[in-house]
């Protein structure tokens, strides 16, 4: 991977942290709903965050 400057760096430091919080706010959905079909929903949402994180983690790496 090429150098990053210190301002795309950052960027990705703000993508990860929104990713790993929407990861969490989903998650929160989850527990708090009754509906399962709608649990099912927020379950692949957080899901697909999480999924998100993991490959903008791995590309920094």
């Amino acid at each position: 991977m090429s150098n990053l400057t210190s301002k795309e760096l950052a960027g990705l430091s703000d993508q990860l942290d929104f990713e790993k919080v929407l990861h969490c706010k989903y998650l929160s959905a989850v527990q708090e709903c009754q509906d399962q079909e709608l649990k099912s929903k927020f379950q692949s949402c957080a899901d697909q965050h999480m999924q998100n994180y993991k490959t903008l983690l791995n590309h920094l790496r």
